[in-house]
């Protein structure tokens, strides 16, 4: 009988990093035995990528070269069956479908237990055939994983990688304008959570005792309205903010100009109420679990 757990992390992005780093510290800590850490991206990565492969020799993690597009899912299954447990930190930057793929390759590999890209917001609430098509997959993802009882899965809904909102091609808030431009409403919120706070967070709630198994976990830094947003970037920043209300029938009709344009599709959808959430309501409040507010991820990274 198989004693200790064995575990893969698909992707080096920050988040993946985020997860190595954090999955290093909770093991430690809590003197935790695993059979081994793989970790799956491309093979450049880890001939190329200095910072990726200094990672892995910090943990003593094996890198698993394959080509997530290219390989096909019977190939990709073959891979991951040599582990227990799965968690996916390749986002929607691989491409429409990679999700669907990556799941059903899981699942034909029958582990014990995965955790997908669904770092984000409320799917099941926002539905399907909202602005961004992207979130259907995540809603299929979610159809394929409760239509079977073989994998136990956890999904952690995060709201926004808090660094996204700092995207100056996401348009929120743009530094360099100084200014803030609030989706549909000013009282509308957001949910943001660090990257390494979803990485620790992740590793909790996958270690939790009792086991969480086929749950939506919902996990936070913070709730804020686009107001309080303006707010702290202004106090922060100690300069006068800009404040420019895109109300629902400008973020349309920018889309309806640029129909493909993915961003717009995200400015528009990041109207829903499904993009956040009460901190009482997360696991990280639930189980006195400190995690960064706006404020202090501003300080860390500025």
């Amino acid at each position: 009988m198989k004693m200790k757990d064995s575990i893969l992390i698909i992707g080096t992005g920050e988040l993946g990093i985020a997860m190595i780093s954090n999955l290093n510290k909770y093991v430690k800590a809590n003197n935790i035995e695993l059979e081994k850490i793989g970790v799956l991206d491309l093979p450049e990565v880890f001939e190329q990528d200095d910072k990726v492969l200094k990672v892995l020799k910090q943990v003593n993690a094996d890198p698993v070269p394959l080509n997530l597009k290219e390989n096909s899912i019977a190939e990709l299954a073959n891979v991951i069956k040599e582990y227990d447990i799965v968690i996916s930190c390749s986002g929607f930057s691989i491409g429409a479908g990679m999700q669907i793929k990556i799941t059903k390759a899981v699942l034909k590999a029958n582990i014990k237990k995965y955790i997908p890209w669904q770092f984000g917001v409320d799917y099941d609430k926002i539905g399907r055939g909202s602005a961004q098509p992207l979130f259907d997959e995540q809603l299929d993802v979610r159809d394929l994983l409760r239509q079977q009882n073989s994998t136990n899965w956890i999904i952690l809904s995060v709201g926004m990688i808090t660094s996204f909102l700092f995207r100056e091609d996401f348009g929120v808030i743009r530094l360099s304008e100084k200014r803030v431009n609030a989706l549909g409403d000013w009282q509308n919120s957001l949910t943001l959570t660090s990257c390494d706070d979803i990485g620790k967070l992740t590793i909790s709630v996958l270690f939790h005792k009792p086991e969480i198994i086929d749950e939506v976990v919902f996990v936070s830094g913070e709730t804020l309205t686009f107001k309080e947003i303006a707010d702290r970037v202004e106090e922060f920043f100690n300069f006068k903010i800009d404040r420019v209300l895109w109300d629902e029938n400008f973020l349309k009709s920018e889309l309806a100009e640029e129909p493909d344009d993915n961003l717009k599709k995200y400015r528009l959808v990041f109207t829903d109420p499904g993009v956040s959430w009460p901190l009482s309501k997360t696991f990280n409040f639930q189980n006195d679990i400190s995690t960064l507010n706006l404020n202090q991820w501003m300080k860390e990274n500025f």
